[in-house]
């Protein structure tokens, strides 16, 4: 059982295995279940996900009308445009924001590691699966590393926006995303560390402030935001930068940043975005309400 980053990566290192192994052998024996049952069970999360992007790449809209549609857009324009921050980067910002969309209009997605937040992982891995061509294994094995840096976050600070802002949900899974992408792309267990730790260095301070307390606006295009600085920083760590500040220390400074923040900046719909004059008019036209 690991507690930190820190210990993640010294099983890894010490018994020569992936973060991804430690993180599958961790879940048998927790779970008590064989390799074959924890592994099938990741599966089904999996096709959840390849399921919400395959709906969103149709074209979906929510009840409310605020978001839908943005993930095709992105599509159309990468078959259209040369995208000046390239293709891999544009997928992977489509394929969040449509899984983020499939939530938004009552869709099935699986929450990685919150259903605000679901759109990085899956985002990420579909993008970088046509660069990288993984087997199907290696696509499971990408959620468990993301779950094992996951499972660091959850116990040791947040990892919703009513606890902690938005850093501790998108913030979150856009560094989860990018240990995986690491480990996927045949990087070390410390440049997963690397790559997590740069993410989520990016997204301190981020506040939740949902327009009329939907996970709509801003989050759709929060989860954009999260899954394109994955891939760079996952680029930036297997090109061999590295992150001053160890990520047990980032992640902790997250942890405290998010308990001095005020409840109008945590999933209230208080303040932020959603105290906008924009922000105050969607909810009066959503709710009918006065404002």
């Amino acid at each position: 059982m690991f507690r930190t980053v820190k210990e993640l990566v010294d099983i890894a290192n010490e018994k020569q295995i992936p973060i991804s192994e430690v993180m599958i052998l961790q879940e048998m024996e927790v779970k008590e279940q064989s390799r074959d049952q924890v592994m099938a069970e990741m599966e089904k999360n999996l096709q959840v996900m390849e399921n919400a992007i395959d709906d969103a790449l149709k074209g979906v809209e929510s009840v409310t009308g605020l978001t839908g549609g943005d993930a095709v857009k992105v599509q159309k324009y990468m078959k259209e445009k040369t995208p000046l921050s390239g293709n891999l980067m544009m997928d992977a910002v489509s394929k969040a924001m449509g899984t983020n969309e499939v939530n938004a209009a009552m869709g099935i997605i699986c929450a990685t590691p919150t259903a605000g937040s679901a759109g990085c992982v899956p985002g990420t891995l579909f993008a970088v699966k046509e660069q990288l061509n993984p087997s199907r294994e290696e696509m499971i094995r990408y959620l468990f590393t993301s779950g094992a840096f996951g499972f660091v976050v959850a116990n040791n600070a947040f990892i919703s926006g009513a606890a902690g802002g938005c850093q501790a949900e998108v913030g979150s899974a856009g560094a989860m995303a990018s240990a995986a992408i690491v480990e996927m792309a045949g990087g070390t267990p410390e440049q997963s560390s690397h790559a997590f730790a740069m993410t989520l260095k990016n997204m301190l301070g981020l506040v939740c402030d949902p327009v009329a307390g939907l996970v709509e606006v801003p989050c759709v295009k929060r989860n954009a935001g999260g899954s394109s600085l994955a891939i760079v920083s996952a680029d930036l760590a297997l090109a061999g930068v590295e992150s001053r500040i160890p990520c047990d220390e980032v992640i902790g400074a997250m942890y405290r940043i998010g308990k001095q923040m005020p409840s109008s900046l945590r999933e209230t719909g208080e303040g932020g975005l959603a105290d906008t004059p924009t922000g105050r008019l969607l909810k009066e036209k959503i709710f009918g309400v006065s404002v």
